[in-house]
């Protein structure tokens, strides 16, 4: 019990701006605890939805803004970082060693730029079509999407490779494909969340996929995974889950 708060405390520092008390070995016991995504996915995705609850009382527009920048209040903005790196790793020509090298600058280039703004619009848009859902769906959506970015983000750290030492190796080297099956079992419930409707579900599952498109790229392209992947799959996944989500309400 006490690693498994240790794991906690260290997510919460690690994936979100929430105030939380550390101590000494919460990063290790974090790192070698995939299950602590998506225990922090369902705090994080609760807190960020918040803003969805004004829903009937106020416009649609406010409603997806607050929904913006509640989710940047509570994960912060070093995530978006990755986004930007990767964006500029998608538009250079060149080699695996050249690529490598423009993730790591710091140099913000036109495709980090254009990344950045598509994630972010991306994300806004996704909050106005949950303004526009029933209260309970919306604020329910929004949390299976977090939940399934964070369970996508254990599944990065438990199948994947990191293509170099840094963070990403931090993950991989901490877990084991068999570390998935906590993750999967704490993050499971967050598929009823709108039964007998499957929006939270597809939510969830949309999450999981918007994450393998950076994880499919880093390891063909990169020959791994790295804390920016990580970073901008965190990103991807969450606008892919709420777009699969509010798709999934609006049409089934």
């Amino acid at each position: 019990m006490r690693r498994w708060l240790g794991a906690v405390r260290g997510a919460i520092g690690f994936l979100t701006r929430l105030p939380a008390p550390h101590r000494e070995g919460d990063w290790e016991a974090f790192r070698t605890t995939p299950a602590a995504f998506p225990i922090v996915g369902f705090v994080t995705g609760a807190i960020a939805a918040l803003p969805l609850v004004a829903a009937e009382a106020l416009s649609a527009p406010s409603v997806a803004l607050g929904y913006l920048l509640a989710v940047y209040a509570v994960t912060g903005v070093h995530h978006v970082d990755g986004v930007a790196d990767l964006g500029d790793a998608l538009v250079v020509h060149g080699d695996v060693d050249r690529r490598r090298e423009v993730l790591k600058d710091t140099t913000t280039g036109v495709g980090a730029l254009l990344a950045v703004s598509i994630t972010v619009v991306g994300l806004a848009l996704g909050g106005l079509g949950l303004a526009g859902l029933p209260v309970l769906a919306a604020v329910a959506i929004a949390i299976a999407a977090e939940v399934g970015t964070k369970l996508g983000m254990a599944a990065m750290g438990c199948f994947g490779t990191a293509s170099y030492e840094g963070m990403g190796r931090q993950f991989t080297a901490g877990a084991a494909p068999r570390s998935f099956v906590a993750p999967a079992v704490v993050g499971l419930p967050a598929v009823a969340l709108t039964w007998p409707h499957p929006a939270a579900a597809i939510a969830l599952c949309g999450a999981i996929g918007g994450i393998g498109l950076p994880w499919y790229w880093a390891t063909r392209h990169l020959g791994g995974l790295s804390g920016d992947i990580f970073g901008a799959a965190n990103e991807i996944g969450r606008v892919a889950g709420v777009h699969a989500g509010v798709i999934a309400w609006t049409l089934l």
